[in-house]
């Protein structure tokens, strides 16, 4: 079978949107950024929704630190002493960005 010579169209006909969004983020360096806000928008379902209802997740460093805002000082005492489970479990979750601490605030 004979290869066909690169013909220029092929390079713009239509892709799906996924690719080209997925190559627009890595250019302009944004991938990263979108990895860690997955991380996120999966705090909620793997910690469950008794620790989901009393926290609220904020933002995710680039050095691997979740910032997790907490209602009282009593949730914060207990989740600080759960957090490598909680790690475990976000990791489990499949989440693009690895967790390696979370740091602790009080929500206002």
């Amino acid at each position: 079978m004979r290869r066909r010579p690169y013909d220029w169209q092929d390079a713009h006909r239509p892709r799906p949107i996924a690719d080209a969004l997925a190559d627009l983020l890595k250019a302009t360096g944004l991938d990263a950024d979108v990895a860690r806000a997955g991380v996120m928008s999966a705090w909620a379902a793997a910690v469950g929704t008794q620790i989901a209802g009393v926290t609220e997740p904020r933002m995710m460093t680039e050095d691997g630190t979740l910032v997790v805002g907490v209602r009282t000082h009593g949730w914060m005492s207990e989740l600080s002493m759960m957090e490598r489970q909680l790690i475990a479990k976000l990791d489990a979750a499949g989440s693009h960005t690895p967790v390696r601490k979370i740091r602790w605030e009080l929500l206002r």
